[in-house]
């Protein structure tokens, strides 16, 4: 991590004024984690769901599609303990749980959720990017193989 003096960098009392500055290119940066968090596969999704309205654990699960109730949990879990997400859970029968996002997580899911917008827009360029890398492989392989042989 980045050391920054002063105030500016977070210090406070009895740390000497300085902290170290977040930098995710830094392997030991804790804002690695909180990266790995918001853009897991499961992550975006739910932040994404979550930027539309609050939802019950089920409907959020049909939402988002093909994640395991165990995934959807854990990464539910993760993301309320990293203040992203609030989960109201109402003392009725039978029991009601809502998840819906804090203002950090609606901040982090506007900001994923328009990684998705893009992905969606540039989607056939990869695609077509992919389909040129696996033909310039097959056909490097196939010469490869001719120049192998006696």
């Amino acid at each position: 991590m980045r050391v920054s003096g002063g105030v500016a960098g977070g210090g406070g009392e009895g740390d000497g004024g300085a902290r170290p500055k977040p930098d995710v290119r830094d392997p030991m940066c804790p804002s690695r984690l909180v990266l790995e968090h918001v853009t897991s596969r499961w992550g975006v999704l739910i932040l994404i769901a979550l930027l539309e309205r609050s939802y019950r654990f089920s409907e959020l699960r049909r939402e988002i599609g093909g994640v395991s109730e165990k995934m959807l949990a854990q990464t539910l879990q993760t993301l309320e303990r990293d203040g992203f997400v609030h989960r109201d859970a109402k003392p009725v029968i039978p029991p009601r749980v809502d998840y819906s996002l804090t203002e950090l997580g609606t901040e982090a899911a506007r900001q994923v959720s328009e990684l998705g917008r893009w992905t969606e827009r540039r989607v056939a360029e990869v695609e077509k990017a992919r389909e040129a890398y696996d033909e310039a492989r097959r056909g490097s392989a196939s010469a490869s193989a001719v120049e192998a042989r006696p």
